[in-house]
């Protein structure tokens, strides 16, 4: 059975007073151990979250990592090395803020996937459409693009050693949430789309739905068979509000 993750993206918010506050929050809540839980700082917060966390459960990740995975002269980027050295686990690859804002291309993003597996990270690779793409009925063209990147460069396999999330643009920090529904049916195709190069792969792989979740609705959504867990934007900011959508994540809503 896949373990269920939720992982918190604190995007460019924080100061050391604000991040000492979330991290003593988090260690009040009651966290379910067969939910994996993992944060993901700036860059700045990095080390600090990483030795604040060190003694309990929760996991570290970071936002983005340079196509580089070894330090060289790239300047204002961090190495996928030096992440594993700091004590990550995870990497966003991938976010639609990165692919929508700052322009980032599928091909750019296959090499962040690999610099960050070369050196042992995990990758947690985003994929998801705009609301244009959905009303176009293009969700699915979209999503299977995004992926088939990765898979065409560098084969079905290095998905055992990763996690995807579909996060729909058009429901990322605008407050809507797409129904269960709508998000099984992307999850499933994700799914589905794997197993035609390995079955094994697809039963293995986590899916997560990112996009506005909240406690409220969660456990819905996390029940959905094809429906991991959750990348988690600003609720994660919220001691609270995290714990209980870390909870709603319980194994026995996949049982």
């Amino acid at each position: 059975m896949r373990r269920p993750l939720v992982a918190g993206n604190w995007k460019m918010h924080g100061t050391r007073a604000s991040v000492s506050e979330l991290i003593d929050g988090l260690r009040l809540q009651d966290l379910p151990e067969d939910v994996e839980v993992a944060v993901m700082p700036t860059f700045v917060h990095l080390t600090s979250v990483i030795d604040a966390v060190a003694d309990g459960a929760i996991v570290v990740g970071a936002q983005d990592c340079a196509f580089e995975p070894m330090p060289c002269a790239l300047t204002g980027e961090v190495a996928a090395s030096q992440l594993i050295d700091a004590g990550c686990r995870y990497v966003l690859v991938g976010h639609s803020e990165r692919r929508q804002l700052l322009g980032e291309t599928d091909a750019l993003i296959v090499r962040k996937f690999a610099a960050a597996q070369g050196v042992g990270l995990i990758p947690l690779l985003c994929v998801g459409e705009t609301l244009a793409e959905r009303e176009a009925g293009q969700t699915l063209d979209v999503v299977m693009r995004q992926l088939r990147a990765i898979v065409d460069a560098l084969g079905v396999a290095v998905l055992e050693r990763a996690v995807i999330a579909y996060e729909p643009v058009w429901a990322i920090g605008t407050g809507l949430t797409a129904t269960p529904e709508q998000a099984q049916e992307v999850h499933a195709a994700i799914r589905r789309y794997i197993a035609q190069c390995s079955a094994q792969v697809a039963q293995g792989v986590r899916i997560l739905y990112g996009g506005s979740v909240k406690a409220t609705g969660a456990a819905e959504l996390f029940g959905m068979p094809d429906i991991d867990g959750g990348l988690v934007g600003g609720a994660s900011l919220n001691a609270d509000e995290f714990g209980a959508i870390c909870r709603a994540a319980r194994r026995e809503r996949h049982a």
